[in-house]
């Protein structure tokens, strides 16, 4: 199994913050696809509080080298948010010519 590849995930407060992260991640090649799917509800505690708030989530495709030490700081240069949601998950599987067009996308180390 082919570990370095990465799906994050980044809620956003609104789709001109999604815009203006998915833009400098494929600038930076930090990225070879964002997806920006709005009209997510997001349930969560913060300090001590229920929040319910409407946001966008961005899936980001990437290599697992740059999640740490790149793609995170720049994330949270340009997000609004204390403490922006940015997880990530191996993936395990995908057709050979896209994950082969994902890393040739992507910035190596």
């Amino acid at each position: 199994m082919d570990t370095s590849l990465i799906l994050v995930l980044i809620t956003v407060p609104n789709e001109e913050t999604g815009e203006t992260l998915a833009l400098r991640l494929l600038d930076q090649k930090l990225a070879a696809c964002v997806n920006l799917v709005p009209g997510v509800r997001s349930l969560y505690r913060w300090q001590g509080e229920i929040q319910d708030d409407r946001e966008w989530l961005l899936l980001v495709k990437t290599r697992r080298e740059l999640f740490q030490e790149k793609l995170v700081p720049v994330v949270q240069e340009l997000h609004p948010y204390q403490t922006p949601e940015i997880i990530a998950f191996s993936l395990d599987m995908g057709s050979a010519d896209y994950l082969a067009w994902l890393r040739d996308e992507t910035m190596p180390s």
